[in-house]
């Protein structure tokens, strides 16, 4: 931050809050994804852009999730859980699953009951099913750790980012359009 004349302005102890945090992950890139798990009685899921591969031995993934959040109850009681990645075309699933309050697995939302029960997203770039191992609590989040057991990467696609609060997509060469 610079002050009239070029110099650096020593930002106050309030700037170092969660709206420090949130401003600057808004000019963070991330893939979209979307989390299910079986629920008690009706499946539940949400869209994540904290996804992130931990290890490749044994494949380990991680996602983070808000304690606050409706779906956090199915994924505290989860013994697996299914993590999509979204394709361009998928925009409108993302604010689905994003969107308190919606009925996520209703039309036009496509899906099917997977390995273990968990519910499979259609027309995903890809998908995964994987055991739970973790959930470490970090603040009002628990991070979830867990280890693939199945999957499919064969969907058709390019795929959807979310940056600056909305959803976009790569363009030329990869650069965000």
């Amino acid at each position: 931050m610079s002050a009239p004349g070029g110099t650096r302005r020593v930002p106050e102890a309030a700037d170092f809050g969660p709206g420090l945090l949130r401003a600057v992950f808004r000019r963070h890139a991330a893939g979209v994804a979307v989390i299910t798990a079986r629920g008690r009685g009706r499946p539940a899921g949400f869209t994540a852009t904290s996804l992130a591969s931990v290890a490749a031995e044994p494949p380990l993934v991680s996602f983070n999730i808000a304690t606050a959040s409706s779906v956090w109850p199915a994924v505290a009681e989860a013994e697996h859980v299914g993590i999509h990645i979204l394709g361009e075309h998928q925009r409108e699933l993302a604010a689905t699953f994003a969107r308190p309050g919606a009925d996520r697995f209703a039309p036009p939302t496509r899906w099917r009951p997977g390995p273990h029960g968990v519910p499979v997203l259609e027309g995903v770039l890809a998908w995964l099913v994987c055991a739970v191992v973790a959930r470490v609590p970090t603040g009002d989040h628990r991070v979830v750790l867990a280890e693939v057991v199945d999957g499919d990467p064969s969907g058709a696609g390019r795929p959807l980012l979310y940056h600056a609060g909305d959803y976009g997509a790569l363009g030329e060469r990869g650069a965000p359009r």
